[in-house]
């Protein structure tokens, strides 16, 4: 394995690969102050239409699905763990982690440095580095003509093919600029899911900012923390409720120089307060040299996107993703789901989950860029009842719902199937025991069935393909749940329907996945396996067995900003990163979540055991 610190034209320098002498004593805590991705839909419900949620759990959110061979091509040192080991060693001081650290440079507290790689020798751990621009430009060139982004508005369908999307994002780019977005400086976007939403995010990062989510719901006070903390010159705004949080706190943000508005019509005029119109309009009589001397100037290893984590038992800690932590986790994810380039066929997704949460930037923005896919913006109302027919109307091939989602539905279907007719009930509850075997079968055998029964063809015609269609997933042969625990009731009901749930799990300080099941490596209630090129360490924290499940791979984060203690409690002096969750694998290396280090109960006798597993919480 090399660690590489990268020049602008991402030539590599070979570092001497990191040694394996120590580990967590402790649990460390990374996700203690996040609340989970499917809390967030559950508050959404109690929220205006337009509005998602302040709620995160970074520790368990990723996207993806299947298990390529590749997973095994780069490996981890010898004397650091496989997949199966399990460590237990001692955690060095923090005198130790800092040193080796600025040794190293595996990670960072400042916003304007750079880190090493945790490059592989072969495989996809060894691809090449990229800058978000240089993933951009490639996508132009294989797939310019092809749709990027579509959406209704006024009830009209509109959409940009990916040529357009990248100028509009230059364009946005320019007038970040002209506004005096100053490098390495924030630009806040606060608003749901959008056209905007996307090109402002780009637009910062080509402007050599850092583009950053802030949840709907958060309070004036909270939004004021994110942006003061990223240091943020403007504010993207959604509307004048939004914008309104931003007026009351503007006199605590000495950095911030403009915000944009960019849905419905200014309800009040101020200076550097400017419409989505007026805002692009800035930039695009600009000239380009400047832009392209930023751009041509950012390095694959440089912070270019914040991920703020929700600060329930603390305050918020923004996690610094790099151009590289973005395009490598986007390839290594693409492959290892299998997804298909637009030159064959194109992938289609439909945006609705909170886009300030990683698991959702992963997938509706850079997995997707990736291979050309097309994004469609659900409706703002989509958790409170639109989302199935936006779902109907898109037929995506790729869907990912966390677990609420998916138990809507199931309640839902339920619903429907409790008013039937008894001859339809029982032709639905006999397809479903058909499913259920049938899958399970498929389950056991990797997938290796070469031949399905009569019965399962015959519930297949009468059962599963109306159930898919009602549910608008008829074309969508990758369905993935994340962000939290899922009930294994409601995995089965799925399952008795033939549509698999793929669970994935990962955190924001891990870009999002690093563990995804699929159809071949599929098995109830576990994550899967890791993506290419990414390890798992189990490190054993006492004496009962519990094992501590740590990251290591291209796809760990840079470092919290300006927090290097609590970067210190995430990442040991070898460069790993530890989850703060219990785990396990099994004798064929699919990873189980089995709780929380903090949730630990502490017996009458001394012992230390979970008190359910995670996924059950």
């Amino acid at each position: 394995m090399q660690l590489t610190m990268c020049e602008p034209a991402t030539e590599a320098v070979a570092m001497e690969p990191p040694r394996a002498d120590g580990f967590l004593e402790s649990p460390c805590g990374v996700g203690d102050s996040a609340a989970s991705l499917d809390d967030i839909i559950r508050d959404t419900n109690n929220e205006s239409s337009e509005e998602e949620s302040t709620g995160e759990r970074d520790e368990e959110v990723g996207a993806g699905n299947e298990v390529t061979s590749s997973t095994k091509t780069t490996e981890v040192p010898a004397e650091q763990a496989t997949n199966t080991q399990t460590v237990s060693a001692q955690r060095p001081t923090s005198l130790s982690v800092a040193a080796a650290a600025a040794e190293l440079g595996l990670w960072t507290t400042q916003g304007d440095a750079e880190v090493k790689l945790r490059m592989g020798d072969s495989g996809l751990a060894a691809e090449t580095p990229l800058t978000v621009d240089q993933m951009f430009t490639s996508a132009v060139e294989r797939f310019g003509d092809s749709t990027a982004l579509s959406w209704k508005e006024g009830g009209q369908k509109k959409s940009l093919n990916y040529r357009d999307y990248y100028q509009s994002c230059r364009v946005a780019a320019k007038s970040f600029l002209k506004l005096g977005l100053e490098r390495y400086h924030g630009v806040g976007i606060l608003g749901f899911n959008s056209a905007e939403w996307f090109i402002a995010d780009i637009g910062a990062i080509l402007a050599g900012g850092f583009a950053v989510g802030v949840y709907t719901t958060n309070s004036p006070e909270a939004c004021q923390y994110v942006a003061e903390n990223c240091k943020a010159n403007v504010i993207v705004v959604e509307n004048h409720k939004q914008l309104q949080k931003i007026l009351q706190v503007e006199d605590q943000l000495p950095h911030l120089k403009a915000i944009v508005q960019y849905k419905d019509a200014l309800e009040e005029k101020r200076p550097n307060l400017y419409t989505w119109e007026e805002f692009m309009a800035l930039g695009r009589d600009e000239p380009d040299a400047p832009l392209d001397a930023i751009i041509s100037s950012q390095k694959p290893n440089q912070c270019c996107t914040l991920i703020y984590t929700s600060g329930t038992t603390g305050t918020p800690k923004g996690v610094m993703l790099s151009h590289d932590n973005l395009t490598w986790t986007a390839l290594s994810t693409s492959r290892h789901v299998r997804l298909v380039d637009a030159e064959y066929a194109q992938e289609q997704v439909v945006s609705y989950l909170p886009l300030s949460h990683i698991a959702a930037q992963m997938v509706d923005i850079w997995v997707t860029m990736r291979v050309g896919g097309l994004t469609h913006f659900a409706q703002p109302d989509a958790l409170k009842g639109s989302l199935v027919d936006t779902l109907k109307e898109v037929r995506p091939t790729a869907f990912m719902g966390v677990p609420r989602v998916w138990e809507k539905m199931q309640e839902k279907m339920k619903s429907v199937a409790a008013k039937s007719s008894t001859v339809r009930r029982k032709v639905a509850s006999w397809a479903k025991d058909v499913g259920l075997q049938t899958n399970m079968t498929k389950m056991s055998q990797n997938g290796a069935v070469s031949r399905t029964s009569v019965s399962y063809q015959l519930a297949k015609k009468l059962v599963f393909k109306k159930v898919r269609k009602a549910l608008g997933l008829d074309r969508c042969k990758k369905c993935y749940t994340g962000a939290a625990p899922i009930t294994k009731d409601t995995l089965e009901f799925f399952l008795s329907l033939d549509i698999p749930l793929y669970e994935l799990y990962g955190m924001s300080e891990s870009s999002g996945p690093h563990t995804i099941s699929g159809s071949n490596a599929f098995k109830l209630t576990s994550c899967g396996k890791e993506i290419p090129g990414c390890k798992t360490k189990l490190h054993k924290i006492d004496e009962e067995g519990n094992t501590e499940i740590c990251f290591w791979g291209r796809h760990v984060f840079m470092g919290y900003l300006n927090k290097p203690e609590a970067t210190e409690e995430a990442l040991d002096a070898e460069g790993w990163l530890h989850s703060g969750d219990l785990g396990r694998h099994d004798q064929n290396g699919f990873l189980f979540i089995t709780g929380r280090i903090k949730e630990l109960i502490i017996t009458a006798g001394g012992e230390n055991i979970p008190p359910v597993p995670s996924r059950m919480r």
